[in-house]
């Protein structure tokens, strides 16, 4: 089996030969994928991401939730931690730790009022094995015992899946990955 570093230099290679043009066509498939999901459209509570430039774009996705009137929450860099806001609006937002989109608002900590959860990653298996950037930020949040009964979804490019992923005792398991 290939090492977490073997993958991560596969992705990245894959990732640099991917056009802006591509990368927006796919992310616009993957939203398309993640809309037309019934989990989704029933949550009320949505745990989404602001992408990196190299990951899936998820911006039309948070507006779509925001015009609805959904609770979006979007994470945070604090520290070696990710915490929870509530995204508004790009106005009640300021650019964060990655040079990503984060809301400014105060902290949320309801875990169990969350409905459904979209988590990025470097790389997932079918099996919803996930490898993150080394960091461990989405393990430490999903640890929590009250995301245990929220539906988490991996996102990713489909040059992102692979039979299966090395694991560490740690690691959060997806219910599900969605790709373009």
């Amino acid at each position: 089996m290939a090492t977490k570093a073997d993958i991560r230099r596969v992705v990245k290679e894959a990732k640099k030969a991917m056009t802006p043009a591509e990368r927006q066509e796919a992310s616009r498939r993957i939203v398309a994928n993640l809309l037309s999901r019934r989990d989704l459209a029933e949550a009320k509570t949505v745990l989404l991401y602001a992408a990196l430039p190299d990951e899936p774009d998820t911006a039309a996705l948070i507006d779509h939730f925001a015009a609805l009137g959904r609770q979006v929450l979007l994470p945070t860099v604090v520290g070696d931690d990710l915490w929870l806001r509530t995204y508004t609006s790009p106005q009640e937002s300021a650019i964060g730790a990655f040079g990503i989109l984060e809301p400014t608002g105060p902290r949320f900590t309801d875990f169990a009022a969350i409905d459904w959860v979209l988590v990025p990653g470097v790389a997932f298996s079918p099996a919803g094995q996930r490898l993150g950037r080394g960091r461990g930020y989405y393990d430490r949040l999903l640890s929590h015992p009250d995301f245990g009964g929220v539906k988490k979804v991996g996102c990713a490019f489909r040059y992102q899946l692979f039979p299966t992923l090395p694991t560490e005792p740690h690691d959060i398991l997806m219910d599900d990955v969605v790709t373009d």
